[in-house]
């Protein structure tokens, strides 16, 4: 289908994000610490941390679930509201400014990249869990259903306030160490680097129940663990339909704050 057919914000946005993907596969050092990072973490806890779990499940594979989550937080999250910062400290977002991309348009290019790189993510993490772990994948489709779901919500709420996020960064060259301080103590606080999540405090648990990562991690695990893993969680069951209110309450919720804190240049300029 082509693409001059769509709406003119949906075919700008798309264009947009063609040009976002190019850009940013053309940043070598970008490619690396976005996509090897993670994986690095999952081989490191996934060796050190390896053996059973308790419920016939290997530590390795429970990481390996945990893990999409925390690398779609960092790419989508992080990528998003620091590139949106440098876009905005060197002009781009102004120079767009005076062109038929709009707002939206805008945004929706900027999904389309963190999408594209999100999904990249999700399949270098899930070639270490296969390939160095062995952990099977589902073989049903409910399972991969499941996963289609869970994955567009979360790189919708992580990288609408990762978009929200980026009106905190005064300087980009600051954007990363800003932005990772929230994704890392997220993912200590939602079990994502704690095997099983039941060893966490309750105050805790109560407290990363507010945030989208737990539910994230926890929707994952539903995925690639077997039902039985489902008693080492906080609720003893993987509350899909609670995930999904969630994480689509933070989607709401990260869409109103972009259009509250979305600015096309820095503060005190015009």
């Amino acid at each position: 289908m082509s693409v001059d057919i769509l709406p003119g914000p949906v075919r700008l946005g798309l264009r947009r994000g063609g040009i976002e993907i190019l850009q940013f596969v053309r940043d070598r050092t970008a490619l690396v610490f976005t996509f090897f990072f993670p994986a690095l973490l999952l081989l490191l806890f996934g060796s050190i941390f390896g053996g059973d779990d308790g419920d016939g499940v290997g530590a390795a594979r429970v990481f390996t679930a945990s893990m999409i989550a925390y690398g779609l937080v960092s790419t989508s999250f992080v990528t998003m509201g620091a590139g949106l910062a440098m876009d905005r400290e060197d002009g781009t977002l102004k120079r767009l400014r005076g062109t038929p991309v709009t707002a939206p348009a805008y945004f929706l290019g900027k999904l389309l990249l963190v999408a594209v790189l999100s999904a990249a993510e999700v399949l270098v993490l899930l070639a270490c869990g296969v390939l160095v772990f062995g952990m099977p994948l589902p073989a049903d489709a409910g399972s991969w259903l499941t996963f289609g779901w869970l994955f567009v919500l979360s790189v919708v709420a992580c990288g609408l306030l990762g978009i929200a996020a980026s009106a905190l960064v005064r300087h980009a060259r600051t954007a990363g160490a800003i932005l990772n301080v929230p994704v890392v103590a997220l993912q200590f606080l939602s079990g994502v680097f704690i095997n099983p999540i039941d060893q966490l405090p309750g105050w805790m648990i109560t407290l990363a129940s507010v945030f989208p990562v737990k539910w994230m991690a926890q929707g994952f695990r539903s995925v690639f663990l077997p039902d039985t893993a489902a008693g080492s969680e906080a609720a003893g069951s993987w509350e899909l339909g609670r995930t999904a209110l969630v994480l689509g309450a933070w989607c709401v919720l990260g869409l109103l704050l972009c259009l509250v804190t979305f600015r096309w240049s820095d503060r005190g300029e015009s």
